[in-house]
């Protein structure tokens, strides 16, 4: 019939977040482009050294926030007309929101107090133990202040999102706490990005999952696309910068993955219900004290599934060069009794490690190692 929907045609609720998530990403790559092009107070303030010892850039953390940030405002202000209350709000009515924001403010908070940690902080003191353990005795860290305020951030995004007093403390729970947990994962390239994926796929399958109520009316089950859409700037913005973060040319720092993580806690706490969210917030604090106690990049290591989720994208390991022994150097002499020059290479190799060398001398320390073959055995 003419004029009526045509039926296949993707409705704006489909494709809210799929905008939302292309807004991001390209909000993100443009405002990684002009940082590192134009670095605020200079290109050395932002460099730093990564696991092996290479060269990065902490400049795709504020870019991330910029871009995941902008991306909220705009969808939010143009996807809820005035006068009307979001779909989220009318599935759980146990709470009402104030604000479309709550997002936006929390991607902030994050990135400020993890900008000042990044770029003021010493490294002296890690983990809630080590800050906290500096307060007691006097020395405040820039690690407190960080934590200080993104508990604030939390309260403040909370508030906004709206609710009983119970809703607000779990929803600043999970705004503070998932911005200092996606910083915990941030030790490996891509790590953080990967786990953020991964818990924006638990919030938008949780939110589609969860029992609508009999305040929701007719014609409004799209709601369950809600965390869908409240996702989708974040991830937008760090898949598009993960590239950069998998090649190790840049790191998120503090200022991306608390940003990060604060948004997914905010957007857990406008898609999801009670139950759930208190739910999630119990893993976040479990996952934060295990830390303390447990190095998450050893039981990655540890976990063959997990250790290849870790991998994935990444740069391999390098293979750990052979040490020369007294055995393998007299295996390897010349007739005139000196050492020949391969195994002067080899010993090089074994010092500096094969990641040292330039490519055709890696290419050439590996055709010796496959000649020379192994020691001899005892």
């Amino acid at each position: 019939m003419k004029g009526a929907a045509r039926p296949g045609l993707a409705s704006p609720v489909v494709t809210g977040p799929v905008v939302g998530t292309a807004l991001a990403a390209g909000a993100a790559l443009g405002a990684y482009a002009a940082l590192r092009r134009y670095p605020p107070a200079g290109e050395k303030t932002w460099a730093r050294t990564n696991h092996r010892g290479e060269p990065v850039t902490l400049l795709e953390g504020p870019a991330l926030a910029v871009g995941a940030v902008a991306a909220q405002v705009i969808t939010a202000a143009v996807a809820v007309p005035r006068g009307r209350q979001p779909v989220a709000a009318l599935d759980f009515p146990e709470r009402v929101r104030l604000s479309a924001s709550p997002l936006a403010i929390a991607g902030l908070g994050g990135a400020a107090f993890g900008v000042i940690d990044d770029l003021r902080g010493s490294g002296k003191r890690r983990g809630l133990r080590g800050h906290l353990g500096a307060l007691a005795h006097g020395e405040v860290t820039t690690g407190t202040v960080k934590l200080a305020g993104l508990a604030a951030t939390g309260v403040g995004a909370a508030l906004l999102e709206g609710g009983a007093p119970a809703d607000v403390a779990v929803n600043a729970g999970l705004i503070a706490g998932g911005a200092n947990l996606v910083n915990l994962f941030d030790l490996r390239p891509g790590r953080a990005i990967k786990v953020a994926a991964l818990a924006a796929g638990l919030i938008a399958g949780g939110s589609a999952l969860a029992k609508r109520t009999d305040a929701t009316p007719a014609g409004r089950a799209p709601g369950r696309l809600a965390g869908l859409q409240a996702v989708a700037a974040p991830v937008g913005a760090a898949l598009a910068l993960l590239p950069e973060d998998l090649g190790e040319r840049a790191m998120l720092g503090d200022a991306g993955a608390n940003a990060l993580g604060a948004m997914l806690g905010a957007a857990a706490a406008q898609a999801l219900p009670r139950s759930a969210r208190l739910g999630l917030l119990t893993g976040i604090v479990a996952l934060t004290v295990a830390s303390e106690k447990v190095s998450f990049t050893r039981v990655i290591e540890a976990t063959p599934p997990l250790r290849w989720l870790d991998m994935l994208g990444r740069r391999p390991a390098p293979l750990a060069a052979p040490v020369a022994t007294a055995r393998t150097v007299s295996a390897r002499t010349v007739s005139a009794g000196t050492v020949s020059a391969s195994t002067a290479a080899a010993g090089h190799a074994s010092a500096d490690g094969p990641a040292a060398l330039s490519w055709t001398e890696r290419l050439a320390w590996w055709i010796r190692r496959r000649r020379a073959g192994p020691p001899p055995a005892d």
